[in-house]
């Protein structure tokens, strides 16, 4: 692939860009520390504004990007510290709904190309669901360009207003930390020896405990296949405001099901498991069915969000909210090693044409020169 070049055709100093994270999901996150990544070796300045606890957990300024701390409310203060942070800048990215209706106002009055990435959309319902409409027309007219994640996204900021609205090119980022074990097998087993799940099928669910993510659902499921033998173990990895209702449910219905907390082992985790499952109401690129199938662990995961895009025929699918479709789905494959062993074979062909953190990169440099390279002389 050609490299992007990061500097304008008039000889002009490299471009100087800010990327607005309103602290969003860890998916996100790590999306702005790749693309940051990626920008400072091309030459770009980047500037990331994002709560303090962002930098904290992703380390922008690890990777090479300068930090301005601004808070993920839309109040007055906020705004006026995010407009400070982008004075300078060629253009600005801002990343997620609030985020970037932060940064519209931010911007109000100048001319500085805005960048808008919409990686999924939160679902809402009544009052709240009319509000995210609000932001969305307002964001979707003001941006420049509007990169969506999923063709959903991209079709839903055209019929909002935008005027140049594009598929991105998403990448998984590599974990930074990551290091293949000396003894992957005695890694695995180890593992699945600290969970409790020796002679016994590891079922793993992760993500944030939250009332769109379907654990509730989840745990329906499990009455589904409590009866096989031996009775599978789920592991759910996250933390959130669920845990202590998830925790009574567990306790209370006597469910074979361990809340293990916040992992930053989520790779070693699914390449312990049997099966991999995602029942939450919606996203745009899951990062758990992305290291699914590139740790080749079959998936079962709903019908819902930018999914089906994402995975195509390489998972299991099953309505939102429908547990007994989840759970017939999670027995069917537990006892067919041979559709097993297909949606592995199948994972790893469609994680191969994803996108590369590089391809990501170059995707969105050829847009910032494109917005940028016409830019008058000061």
């Amino acid at each position: 692939m050609t490299p992007v070049s990061s500097h304008s055709p008039h000889g002009q100093s490299p471009l100087r860009t800010v990327q607005v994270l309103g602290g969003g999901n860890a998916a996100t996150s790590a999306h702005v520390r790749s693309l940051a990544a990626g920008l400072v070796a091309r030459g770009v300045r980047v500037t990331v504004c994002a709560p303090a606890e962002a930098e904290h957990t992703h380390d922008f300024t690890g990777a090479g990007a300068g930090h301005v701390h601004v808070p993920r409310s839309s109040d007055p203060g906020s705004v006026a510290a995010l407009r400070t942070a982008c004075a300078n800048a060629d253009l600005v990215h801002a990343h997620g709904l609030h985020a970037s209706f932060r940064t519209v106002l931010a911007l109000s009055g100048r001319p500085t190309p805005l960048i808008v990435t919409w990686h999924d959309r939160p679902p809402a319902d009544g009052a709240r669901a009319h509000f995210l409409r609000l932001l969305e027309r307002r964001v979707a007219k003001a941006a420049t360009v509007l990169l969506g994640t999923t063709s959903a996204l991209v079709d839903r900021a055209r019929r909002t207003g935008a005027r140049d609205a594009r598929l991105a090119a998403v990448a998984l980022p590599v974990p930074r930390t990551a290091a293949e074990p000396e003894d992957p097998d005695g890694a695995r087993l180890k593992l699945r020896a600290e969970l409790g799940a020796v002679g016994r099928p590891l079922l793993v669910a992760a993500g944030p405990l939250e009332r769109r993510r379907g654990h509730h659902t989840l745990l329906d499921a499990t009455h589904g296949w409590r009866r096989l033998d031996p009775v599978p173990l789920l592991v759910v990895a996250g933390e959130g405001p669920l845990r202590g209702e998830l925790q009574r449910r567990i306790t209370d219905e006597e469910l074979p099901v361990r809340l293990i907390g916040r992992r930053d082992d989520a790779t070693g985790l699914l390449e312990a498991a049997d099966l991999a499952l995602l029942p939450s109401r919606g996203e745009g690129r899951s990062v758990l069915a992305q290291q699914a199938l590139h740790a080749g662990v079959p998936l079962v995961a709903t019908r819902a969000g930018g999914m089906p895009e994402l995975i195509g025929d390489a998972a299991e699918l099953v309505p939102h909210g429908n547990a007994r479709a989840l759970a017939d789905s999670v027995v069917r494959l537990l006892g067919d090693p041979l559709r097993r062993e297909e949606l592995r074979a199948k994972g790893s062909r469609q994680a191969a044409g994803w996108p590369t953190e590089d391809e990501a990169v170059a995707q969105v440099l050829s847009v910032y020169d494109e917005l940028t390279q016409y830019r008058p002389l000061i």
